[in-house]
């Protein structure tokens, strides 16, 4: 059952309010109307109708507009790479997710799209924000599609943190109807109802404008598709919340019909997340040496057309190298993931991380099953400390740090002593850039050679091994996170 909740408001001791409290909210401007998107046929049988126009169509393609446009105009001899998750919990893990992909891959065929569904069941946001840690940060997409319940202070958390720590844009969700709404909601009498309305009218509006997100008002939509076609809430649903066929086609319409290219709203949005240093001119290299001042968190490096295959440069951040910045290392998601017999669901760190594996191995268990004793070591810095599940945990090097918050059973079967989880230590960097081979020369071929260090001001510094084969024949993008963190 508990993945099958859809609110966790009543367990999670829930606020209410985000830092800045409800405001009050502005109507948007009026603006010329879009051309809607072309109308998906995936999954089709010609049972379910389609929704009619939108209410809202001046806010479609708000707050994903970069995204949109590096699909809109890719072309057969240049294909944006461009990369989007889908995170949140089961509802995102439904089919729809799919429907979309497979929709955008139809309308922007010429883009190099690269797409994630890391959603987890039954994780609402208080559960969802520790895995994110490994899961949506280090991905750093190009566009986020975000849905999950629960409490709307880890909400906004996640939000801020994808928002400060990568320079994605993000499409938020409301809420699909599950029932109707009373005409006027006693919060004495229906808490689950209470909250659903100032969660979905206010306080998902406030976040996404505080932090420049997308807003799609999938609930709005529900309640009109449902009233257009005569049917009650249950017609789309398979178990009270999750969606059947009809459900998943219509958040799939809705969602895709969000994202449509709108080249007027760069008149009113800003958008300086990633610049590009043209090669000859903002990039200029000086006797085998480039240097470049930008803002930022990550730095990717680009051969453009003509570009030596093989050539090398040595790369420094800041007068030091990529692999020497500790944000510049990722931990994946823990193994096995959620919905296993134990999940690890955040590994953090207290010292600089080594690019290696690691083990947790359970050496005793409590006879009820609650409690577990282990140890962990890494394939470089080897047996590293032993710890229990009820205590915080540091391990001897500082490369592993665990909360007891962490630990999820989310199914209960016998613990064998033994039991083993793995993550892994992987870069975010390359202290070396060396321009690829047999390349397709219609995609990017970009390599990332550092992310994750603070979004402030840095020096890239690039020295061509071969003077020769560099110049004037490199693309380097810089991204700068639009939020500071604090």
């Amino acid at each position: 059952m508990f993945r099958k909740h859809v609110r966790f408001w009543a367990a999670c001791g829930m606020v209410l309010f985000s830092s800045g409290g409800l405001r009050a909210q502005q109507a948007p401007a009026r603006e010329p109307l879009p051309a809607p998107a072309p109308e998906s046929t995936h999954g089709r049988t010609g049972a379910f109708p389609v929704p009619g126009p939108a209410k809202d169509a001046a806010t479609l393609g708000s707050g994903v507009r970069r995204t949109m446009a590096l699909l809109a105009t890719s072309t057969p001899e240049h294909r944006n790479h461009v990369r989007i998750l889908f995170y949140g919990q089961s509802i995102t893990e439904q089919e729809w997710s799919k429907q979309v992909a497979d929709d955008l891959r139809r309308r922007f065929p010429y883009a190099d799209l690269e797409i994630e569904n890391r959603a987890i069941g039954g994780f609402a946001s208080q559960l969802l924000i520790r895995p994110a840690e490994h899961d949506l940060y280090p991905f750093y997409p190009d566009l986020l599609i975000f849905h999950v319940y629960g409490a709307n202070q880890q909400y906004e958390q996640i939000i801020k943190s994808a928002r400060s720590r990568t320079a994605c844009e993000v499409l938020m969700q409301t809420d699909h109807l599950t029932k109707w709404p009373p005409a006027a909601i006693d919060p004495n009498q229906d808490k689950g109802m209470w909250w659903d309305d100032l969660m979905n009218h206010h306080l998902l509006p406030d976040i996404a404008k505080k932090y420049g997100c997308g807003l799609c008002d999938n609930r709005s939509a529900w309640s009109d598709y449902l009233k257009d076609n005569h049917l009650e809430p249950a017609a789309l649903l398979k178990d009270g919340v999750h969606l059947n066929a009809h459900g998943n086609y219509l958040m799939a319409q809705l969602v895709s019909r969000y994202l449509v290219h709108r080249p007027e709203l760069a008149v009113g949005e800003p958008n300086d997340l990633v610049h590009i240093y043209a090669p000859g001119k903002e990039a200029k290299w000086n006797a085998g040496v480039l240097e470049i001042e930008f803002e930022g968190n990550r730095v990717d490096v680009l051969p453009a057309p003509g570009a030596r295959p093989g050539a090398k440069a040595t790369v420094l951040i800041d007068g030091k190298a990529p692999g020497s910045f500790e944000g510049a290392y990722r931990i994946t998601r823990p193994q096995p993931g959620p919905w296993s017999p134990l999940f690890l669901s955040r590994v953090d760190h207290a010292a600089a991380l080594e690019l290696e594996d690691w083990t947790l191995k359970l050496t005793s268990i409590s006879p009820d099953g609650k409690k577990w004793e282990f140890e962990i070591a890494g394939s470089k810095t080897g047996p590293d400390g032993a710890g229990s599940s009820d205590n915080p945990f540091t391990s001897k090097s500082g490369r592993v740090k665990i909360d007891p918050a962490a630990w999820f059973r989310g199914s209960n079967p016998p613990l064998p002593n033994g039991y083993e989880i793995k993550w892994r230590v992987l870069p975010m960097f390359a202290d070396t850039y060396e321009t690829p081979k047999d390349a397709d020369v219609s995609r990017e071929n970009a390599t990332t050679v550092v992310q994750g260090i603070a979004n402030t001001k840095h020096i890239l510094k690039l020295t061509a091994s071969d003077p020769a084969a560099l110049p004037a024949i490199i693309v380097v993008r810089t991204y700068k996170p639009p939020v500071k963190s604090d």
